[in-house]
């Protein structure tokens, strides 16, 4: 059964397919890591990033409202 398992593990580091999941997976763990580190900072810069997006669209609302009303048909 060791003998088995021995065999399996070199025949896996040999084969160079499995290298390119190791190697993606390195990369998918360092981000995971890279995000833990600096959620504090990446949540407040998505929270900047929704409000000034609501701010933006809370202005726009009341001249497009005011354009609507401009260009629609009057009714009679």
């Amino acid at each position: 059964m060791m003998k088995w398992l021995n065999e399996g593990m070199k025949r896996f580091w040999k084969e160079e397919d499995g290298l390119g999941t190791l190697e993606i997976l390195l990369i998918v763990a360092v981000l995971v890591i890279i995000a833990i580190a600096f959620r504090k900072w990446i949540m407040k810069w998505v929270e900047s990033l929704f409000t000034n997006a609501n701010s933006q669209i809370t202005g726009q609302s009341g001249s497009i409202e005011s354009d609507a009303t401009k260009i629609s048909p009057q009714a009679p």
